[in-house]
């Protein structure tokens, strides 16, 4: 008897990638040409097991979810590819020039790179692929790590929703380290 997976809504994908994304930009507070770090299990979302069932149409409902919110907001988006590319990141050369990330040499695909990462390569205009990023904020939707993407040092943000499709997300804004003095202080100096 085979395992009968949930019927997906790609609409519905969207909205929630859309909604997860903007909820939050609100608590991260980016500024135009930050970085924004997604890892996506398209399997996850589908109800599937992480880097067995990929899905491209997945993959592509949580980019047009997202990518207009960052656009309009002029922060880019860094795609996290899968384990096989050591989560290596799809990001504009633009980008990438700007901070001085070196780009390497693959392309993702949907078994080498997962899903995400190639629906990001397909939609940006100029990728590259780069080794590490430092980026502001980030959702990891259906535990891929991003962790290692983040700058230091990471806040958990726990928002309205806590999936996109069947998969689970965790999310994080980044702030510079405290090191002396009151915390208060600088909050206040921050407002």
């Amino acid at each position: 008897m085979s395992e009968q997976k949930p019927t997906i809504d790609l609409g519905e994908i969207t909205a929630q990638s859309r909604q997860a994304v903007t909820e939050l930009l609100a608590e991260a507070k980016l500024e135009a040409g930050d970085v924004f770090v997604i890892g996506c299990s398209s399997s996850e979302i589908v109800g599937g097991h992480i880097g067995r069932d990929s899905s491209m149409e997945a993959a592509a409902a949580v980019l047009a979810g997202v990518l207009p919110v960052l656009k309009e907001q002029g922060i880019y988006l860094a795609a996290q590819c899968c384990e096989h590319l050591n989560r290596a990141i799809v990001i504009e050369r633009e980008a990438a020039r700007r901070y001085g990330w070196e780009p390497v040499c693959a392309v993702p695909q949907p078994h080498a790179g997962g899903s995400w990462a190639t629906s990001c390569w397909r939609a940006f205009e100029h990728p590259v692929l780069v080794e590490e990023v430092r980026a502001g904020a980030g959702i990891d939707i259906g535990g891929t790590l991003i962790g290692m993407h983040l700058r230091r040092v990471a806040v958990p943000v726990r928002l309205s929703l806590g999936k996109i499709g069947q998969a689970a997300i965790l999310c994080a804004r980044t702030r510079p380290k405290y090191i002396g003095g009151a915390r208060a202080v600088y909050e206040e100096a921050q407002q």
